[in-house]
């Protein structure tokens, strides 16, 4: 047989152009990620293994990794030819060419000191707390404390497994699969089966005590500091009745139970991961003064979570429902209509520069309240244009029809138009996403 003389090839190193990270030439399909972890003194050593699968002829393919120092590289059991690590990728030359459809396997055994990654959007990844870690990935943190495909569009299964010292507890995405002490240390393996994009990997580890919640549509774990326990027991009592109208109005909750976690420290802003919501102590008062909080993270394990942005120029697919979500739970729980939070929140958008293109938003303003709230005000405009039976539904079947995968706005544009019958989705959604000014009406 005459030989393949095909040139190999070096996959891409950039992947989504607002941040920088995620990388071509494969996609990854699982992660198991071993992590020996010293709170004292933020000291980690580790082992990731990922499970790739080469989506073009290559010999030469790189990772998002940043801050921590690599030990050994292995692809298939062999060292690589070369291996170059830069400030922001480990870019690996493989002792053999990989095909294309082939599937192979990368381990990196790494240690060192993991910090947050600076970037436009302030720090983001693995954080100390005073007394703990909180790991926060979006948009690209997730390259702080373990090798990966940085990109919203490559979602894997995970396991993470994280030994510390015995008095902590651990907490990451998934279900807790194992935990044994040993010579004063806990390890803690966590299985995640549904498929999840790398920023939104995350570990916990504080001194929390636990509170089970059953006897809802989805089982709730509740993790918070000692002395906190009416307040968060008060904040978060209507964590059921949020899930049951989500539910109803989003479709069947995605995954298997729901997590939150109350860290000792105050955070600027509450933060999403799958399966899971973190609050800082500030945003727990025991008098419901989150409650407009609590439902955005969660609204997001549907919006978010298990339907993922394919790039993040549609970041508003995620924060416009989670912000709609806000303005539903109001309306059911007897606050505002959505008629009059959409009206409020168009007054104060109107009072801002009309310079943003919401569906394109660019790097530097793809967290702006702006998007958000036109997002929102999107998702209303349709609802109104449409009618609610026909809006919830074509809601509900777009998440079964999408669940845990990629979605982009184009592909919610044409689904519910598909769904509802409508023909005047695209020009509503242009008018509120793609131009600067605000619609008349």
């Amino acid at each position: 047989m005459p030989q393949n003389t095909a040139p190999t090839l070096g996959a891409p190193t950039a992947g989504d152009p607002y941040v920088a990270s995620g990388n071509g030439g494969y996609v990854v399909e699982r992660y198991e990620l071993e992590l020996d972890y010293r709170v004292a003194t933020n000291r980690l050593r580790a082992t990731a293994v990922l499970f790739a699968r080469a989506t073009m002829r290559l010999d030469r393919f790189s990772l998002d990794f940043d801050g921590l120092s690599v030990d050994r590289v292995t692809i298939g059991g062999a060292r690589p030819k070369k291996l170059v690590q830069t400030p922001r990728k480990l870019i690996l030359t493989a002792a053999a060419t990989i095909e294309a459809g082939d599937r192979f396997e990368v381990t990196v055994r790494y240690r060192g000191a993991p910090h947050p990654l600076r970037s436009i959007w302030g720090d983001v990844g693995w954080e100390e707390l005073e007394d703990g870690v909180l790991v926060a990935g979006q948009p690209n943190g997730a390259a702080s404390w373990f090798p990966c495909n940085d990109h919203p569009s490559d979602k894997a299964t995970f396991r993470i497994t994280v030994t510390c010292e015995a008095p902590y507890t651990v907490i990451c995405n998934g279900v807790l699969a194992s935990r044994s002490t040993r010579s004063g240390r806990t390890t803690w393996s966590y299985d995640s089966p549904e498929s999840m994009a790398t920023y939104l990997a995350t570990v916990q580890i504080g001194r929390y005590l636990r509170k089970d919640v059953s006897g809802g549509l989805v089982s709730q774990r509740i993790f918070y500091p000692s002395g906190h326990l009416p307040q968060v027991s008060e904040d978060f009592s209507r964590l059921g009745e949020m899930v049951a109208l989500f539910s109803d109005r989003f479709g069947p909750y995605p995954f298997e139970s729901y997590t939150v976690v109350v860290t000792d420290d105050k955070l600027e802003i509450p933060l999403e991961a799958q399966g899971m919501a973190i609050f800082g102590r500030n945003h727990v008062d025991g008098e419901h003064g989150s409650d407009r909080l609590i439902a955005h993270e969660l609204a997001h394990q549907w919006f978010g979570n298990s339907l993922t942005v394919e790039s993040w120029r549609d970041i508003w697919l995620h924060e416009g429902f989670a912000c709609y979500a806000e303005w539903i739970w109001a309306e059911a729980s007897g606050g505002r209509t959505a008629d009059t939070s959409a009206l409020v929140h168009r007054r104060k958008v109107e009072a801002l520069p009309q310079d943003l293109l919401t569906g394109d938003p660019g790097p530097h303003d793809m967290f702006d309240d702006r998007v958000y709230k036109r997002g929102a005000m999107a998702l209303h405009a349709v609802r109104r244009s449409v009618g609610d039976e026909a809006f919830f539904g074509a809601v509900r079947a777009f998440t079964a029809d999408r669940r845990h995968s990629n979605v982009t706005a184009a592909g919610f544009v044409e689904f519910f138009t598909n769904h509802t019958g409508s023909t005047g989705i695209e020009r509503i959604v242009h008018r509120w996403l793609y131009e600067t000014a605000m619609p008349k009406a």
